[in-house]
């Protein structure tokens, strides 16, 4: 009866790790990915302002940049 009890407390164990493990491995990777390719950048705000027929200008694009937290 014991060795049953330690081999759930192995089990246990063994999915916590590999759970924490997994999540910092997708985490790493995850940001990596958004690192070298950003979800936005300025010349494709520059790319939507000309096709709604306008021409942004540096300030505008800085501030869309801020707003989006980059």
């Amino acid at each position: 009866m014991n060795n049953f009890w330690f081999s759930i407390l192995y089990f246990v164990l063994g999915g916590v790790i590999g759970a924490a493990i997994s999540f910092f491995v997708t985490r790493s990777s995850f940001e990596k990915q958004l690192k070298e390719n950003p979800p936005i950048n300025e010349k494709m705000i520059r790319a939507m302002y000309q096709q709604m027929g306008r021409k942004p200008s540096e300030a505008q694009i800085r501030a869309i940049m801020k707003s989006m937290g980059q």
